[in-house]
């Protein structure tokens, strides 16, 4: 048993204890044949063809016995090398079947111990995502949920004759009628980048990142001068590769994410280029957020309100979409916080051969 563990792989274990079986065969057979002809030699005085036919006989009984010795080891010793490998399809099985499998021991060394420890990672993967993909159709279930049941609610009314159609309502019905809508495009939006078909769908270029940014804050200046009594805004120029409704979206969102969720008077933005990357900083001061929680406002449907009434805008996917338009561009986003005070990072990495021209 000592003897296969010593090797680090499961090769190597193979032939080790294939090796050793056969030597334990040879070593009983040889060492039994030799010692029975001695003591028949020496004691009973057998020798010529009596020797010869007696051996011969005593070789198949110590072969057979050998044999089924060895075999038994060799079927223990296999059985426990083998082991891993068979909790291994049964887990994947269980797997195949759609069921979480428990984490699988992982084995002291060798490829069983890096395979056990991918196969645990994959499986706590794949849980994971299966439990975000149910946590996101439940979102989306409640998303949806309530301007169906108004407009079913009016529609009803409508048709028993309760109620009378009027351009009040009817603009209610359309009102309604447009959240689905938006909290669809919204969707639609963040499968495209997450899925990767913003290659064919959305083409990259060389793009002027400070002239993106620059147009953001224009559409929001009436905004921002009458939410903030100082503004700080410093922003250099580069060039990125990207798509530049994808990165004007990404601004758009957190630039609408500071106005909803604003609690002071000054916004601070600064954006240069420093080590490759162009890095953009959003400051201000906002609604709590607790900053053990702070990575989760990048998780679909996620609000710092959960009782806040649902707008088109406030489906909890803006910042999410934003996360994965800026991991499309190869780069990071992120939120610094104290629980008061907020700053959105956003680095993307800069094109310098364009940015020389």
């Amino acid at each position: 048993m000592w003897v296969y563990k010593k090797f680090s792989n499961l090769l190597s274990r193979l032939v080790a204890l294939n090796s050793l079986v056969i030597f334990l065969v040879i070593l009983l057979a040889g060492f039994s044949v030799k010692d029975y002809a001695c003591f028949l030699v020496n004691s009973e005085d057998v020798t010529g063809q009596d020797l010869v036919v007696t051996l011969n006989g005593f070789l198949w009984r110590v072969s057979i016995a050998a044999f089924a010795i060895a075999g038994l080891f060799h079927y223990f010793t296999a059985r426990k090398l083998v082991h891993p490998i068979k909790n291994l399809s049964r887990a994947a099985k269980e797997v195949m079947e759609g069921k979480a499998p428990e984490e699988l021991a992982v084995p002291s060394s060798g490829e069983l111990k890096e395979l056990t420890e991918n196969f645990n990672a994959m499986t706590a993967s794949l849980v994971s995502f299966q439990e975000k993909r149910e946590e996101m159709l439940r979102d989306i279930a409640h998303e949806l949920r309530t301007p169906l049941t108004n407009i079913n609610g009016y529609l009803e009314a409508l048709q028993s004759g309760v109620i009378e159609g009027d351009p009040e309502l009817f603009s209610s019905l359309l009102e309604e009628s447009r959240r689905i809508t938006g909290i669809v495009e919204l969707i639609t939006e963040l499968n495209t980048w997450s899925s990767g078909t913003y290659f064919t769908e959305k083409p990259f270029e060389p793009l002027s990142i400070d002239t993106i940014l620059k147009e953001s804050l224009s559409a929001f200046r009436l905004k921002l001068d009458e939410t903030f009594d100082l503004q700080e805004v410093r922003i250099e120029p580069s060039m990125v590769m990207g798509n530049k409704d994808g990165l004007k979206q990404v601004f758009t969102n957190i630039l609408q994410n500071a106005l909803d969720y604003n609690a002071g008077t000054e916004l601070a933005i600064n954006a240069a280029l420093s080590d490759h990357f162009y890095s953009i900083t959003i400051s201000h001061t906002g609604q709590y957020i607790d900053p053990q929680k702070k990575d989760l406002i990048f998780e679909r449907f996620y609000r710092l309100e959960e009782s806040r009434s649902t707008k088109v805008t406030g489906a909890g996917l803006g910042l999410a979409i934003s996360k994965s338009i800026v991991a499309a561009h190869k780069g990071r986003i992120s939120l610094q916080t104290d629980g008061i005070r907020h700053t959105f990072n956003i680095s993307l990495p800069a094109d310098r051969a364009a940015s020389k021209n």
